[in-house]
């Protein structure tokens, strides 16, 4: 398996997640009952997963300077994450996240930016480096637009593969700079959002519209039901692994780790994308974000035991 270290641009926050019957809507108030606060984030929460996963994980980010930003790279480096790359911005709140979990729905998440909106292109150009020895670079949207494109320049100058992953995703929508990677990672919402276009119902057809976008390769995380690809490689439903879910938080950052994690061992997409599901299904077993993540063993296990 490759030595070569997996880089992630993206955010750090701490979330703030209160268990709840269901989720509410219009001037409603329900009664919440278990709270946590619990580091987490995409960027984060990919870069302990990848690192769970027993690759390196390098991490480019900002915290605020202040007691929780300190708690957040203590996480990080617990779990063996480079923070080499991550400034404490003085002045800037860090990022937080209010995450409703509900017992038998998917969990809404409201993030914060705070400190990463503070994420610029000079940050990026600061660990190039680091990007330069890479094979593989994950992105998200929870830092500023700028920051990711540039990312995805830099990357592309060093023949590093990049994997954008469409969350959060605004409601006007991506600007064409932002496809320029190899591969696009959306759920089923954000891919209909993007298409206008339904893709529980024609996953091809959304695919097929997003990589015309300019994407190399597509990835729709559809939940239990698995993943649909479609690349140069061909194209395929790969399906979801049954296991009893718990928590969804962070299931979707785990599918994508693993994936980068598969990409970075240098396998084709399909099968990479059978181990982002086990690795995504493990991590609706058990409540948390990062604390939810799985190790290589336990995906190898899952996976043994479903050939």
């Amino acid at each position: 398996m490759a030595s070569n270290p997996i880089v992630i641009v993206g955010s750090i926050n701490m979330e703030r997640a209160v268990g709840t019957p269901y989720i509410h809507v219009g001037d409603q108030t329900v009664s919440g009952r278990d709270f946590a606060a619990i580091p987490g984030d995409k960027g984060a929460t990919q870069a302990v997963a990848i690192a769970r996963l027993g690759e390196p994980a390098v991490l480019i980010g900002r915290v605020g300077a202040d007691s929780v930003g300190e708690a957040l790279l203590t996480g990080l480096k617990a779990n063996g994450v480079d923070c080499t790359w991550i400034r404490s911005t003085p002045g800037a709140a860090g990022g937080t996240a209010t995450v409703a979990a509900p017992d038998h729905d998917e969990n809404a998440i409201t993030p914060a930016g705070g400190a990463n909106l503070e994420v610029t292109p000079a940050d990026v150009d600061a660990a190039e480096e680091a990007i330069r020895t890479a094979k593989v670079c994950l992105l998200q949207l929870e830092i500023p637009f700028e920051t990711v494109a540039h990312a995805i320049d830099v990357c592309h100058r060093h023949g590093v593969e990049t994997i954008l992953d469409t969350a959060p995703l605004p409601q006007d929508g991506l600007p064409d700079s932002l496809f320029r990677v190899e591969v696009l990672s959306s759920n089923e919402t954000q891919a209909s959002q993007l298409t206008g276009l339904s893709a529980a119902k024609s996953p091809q057809a959304v695919a097929a519209a997003l990589s015309k976008r300019g994407c190399r390769s597509v990835v729709l995380k559809l939940g239990q039901h698995g993943a649909y690809v479609f690349s140069p490689e061909g194209e395929s439903a790969v399906p979801g692994f049954a296991v009893t879910v718990v928590d969804t938080t962070a299931a979707g950052d785990a599918f994508t780790a693993a994936l980068a994690v598969a990409r970075n061992w240098g396998w084709k997409l399909t099968e990479a994308i059978r181990f982002a599901n086990a690795a995504g299904a493990l991590a609706c077993t058990r409540r948390g974000a990062q604390s939810s993540m799985p190790t290589l063993s336990e995906v190898e296990t899952l996976l043994a035991g479903q050939p």
